[in-house]
């Protein structure tokens, strides 16, 4: 899931989206009561895209465990975060069978099931698949656009030189107009020389 610009900050309630970064202190807005508020440095906030989950192997991204979640549940809510630790326990197991079970905490399993279903109330749980088709089919259509915009440009070019090419045509034709042909030197254009003045 993309998770980008979510927060938890320790001892508030609920998740919170970054807003802008102040000179001490963040903007942040609560997800669900879209209050802003500043959280100073001094306060605990977490990044949900940088958490990441123990397991036996590798730790595992929150977003990836998300994923894991809403497979799991057909897309539907998760269990709730209240409910029983060894019945949290059991179900984390189906999510993630090689979570880490030493080093995460029923009180882990119950962030992770109320931030799942947070984000889904809100509509927020975005696979990272469906993101990148997304980008896709936006750097494809801007791509479209520059290539119209190129064409029109190409067309506009072409239409304006044969527009001069056909201005310099009429000029050509008054420079060599019939019965109007031009004296030089005295003698007619058909090469008569023309009578001199009689001097007395």
């Amino acid at each position: 899931m993309v998770l980008k610009d979510i927060m938890a900050i320790s001892g508030q309630p609920g998740l919170y989206r970054f807003i802008a970064q102040g000179k001490n202190a963040i903007i942040v807005e609560h997800l669900e009561t879209k209050v802003r508020s500043s959280a100073f440095s001094s306060a605990r906030v977490s990044s949900l895209e940088e958490i990441s989950v123990f397991t036996t192997e590798e730790d595992m991204p929150l977003g990836k465990v998300l994923d894991k979640i809403f497979e799991k549940e057909n897309g539907g809510p998760a269990i709730d975060y209240k409910s029983d630790p060894e019945r949290l326990k059991s179900w984390f197991e189906e999510v993630l069978p090689e979570y880490n079970r030493d080093k995460v905490y029923v009180s882990d399993i119950k962030k992770i099931a109320q931030w799942y279903n947070m984000l889904l109330k809100m509509n927020l749980l975005i696979k990272e698949e469906v993101k990148d088709e997304v980008e896709a089919e936006v750097k494809a259509e801007a791509k479209e656009e520059v290539k119209d915009e190129v064409k029109d440009e190409k067309s506009e070019t072409t239409t304006g030189e044969k527009k001069v090419k056909q201005k310099s045509a009429p000029g050509q034709e008054n420079a060599a107009k019939a019965g109007k042909e031009p004296k030089i030197s005295g003698k007619s254009a058909s090469g008569e020389k023309k009578p001199e003045k009689e001097t007395e």
